[in-house]
């Protein structure tokens, strides 16, 4: 299927490795123009060197989580016809040991960082009356996970802005939608697990206890895979998606037990 991604620009945050890179990754390779983002260099020379043999990228080496990295992404990319806010962080904490600092910044990170790039690249889509911005929220923002209250506030958060950004898209050519994956195989993930699960003896038995234990709601009972994720975003980035405008597209692998 032609994704009709020829000669648009999209910008990929948190983008050297996991969701992001894979979104990346398939949105080159279905023609788009493709900007990808990170704080360290050579992880994105990686990265940049892995997608070129999909289609086009540049580099941009800059920590969107602050104003300054999000000004210098805006200087280096200063248009865009797709923005996917994909950089994200999550930690599993008891409650009562969130401090504010660990409030601020997941809230920070997660929330604001996506903000301050739509506040940017939003108008300029209006303006031209096609565009596509996209938020990579989870299943948690639905589902809060006890272990990672502060995660998932985070997570809803970005439904909010996506939903609220929506409304002032009437009548144009432009969409806002968020995605929500489920647990995702990537780099860190099975640690994550293992952490929370310190009984497992391999990493396979692992990925079986997340499932069994802490998301049993879950009806493919497997770690989605990035690629996954990224054929998805893929398609609502395309103009074929043009009428998914203000959802919150479940990726979760069935986590979420609701019809609607």
């Amino acid at each position: 299927m032609d994704l009709q991604l020829k000669g648009k620009t999209a910008i990929v945050t948190g983008s050297t490795a996991g969701i992001g890179f894979a979104i990346a990754e398939r949105l080159a390779a279905e023609g788009a123009d493709v900007v990808i983002s990170g704080r360290s260099q050579a992880k994105l020379d990686e990265a940049a060197a892995r997608i070129a043999k999909s289609g086009t990228v540049r580099a941009v080496l800059a920590d969107v989580a602050t104003a300054e990295g999000a000004a210098a992404l805006i200087a280096a990319a200063p248009e865009a016809d797709i923005l996917v806010n994909n950089l994200g962080i999550y930690e599993a904490k008891p409650f009562t040991e969130i401090s504010d600092a660990d409030w601020h910044h997941l809230f920070e990170v997660n929330v604001v960082s996506g903000a301050r790039l739509t506040r940017h690249y939003f108008p300029q889509m209006l303006a031209k009356d096609w565009g596509r911005v996209i938020f990579i929220s989870s299943e948690s923002s639905l589902v809060v996970p006890a272990e990672m209250i502060h995660y998932g506030m985070t997570k809803t958060a970005q439904l909010a802005i996506a939903r609220g950004l929506a409304e002032q898209t009437k009548g144009t050519g432009v969409t806002v939608n968020s995605v929500m994956p489920g647990p995702t195989r990537s780099e860190g993930i099975v640690d994550f697990v293992k952490s929370v699960l310190p009984e497992a003896q391999s990493d396979e038995e692992a990925e079986a206890l997340f499932f069994q234990k802490m998301r049993p709601l879950s009806l493919i009972r497997r770690f989605i895979e990035a690629d996954e994720i990224g054929a998805m975003v893929a398609f609502l980035a395309s103009p074929l998606a043009a009428v998914t405008n203000g959802a919150a597209i479940r990726a979760e692998g069935g986590i979420v037990p609701t019809i609607a």
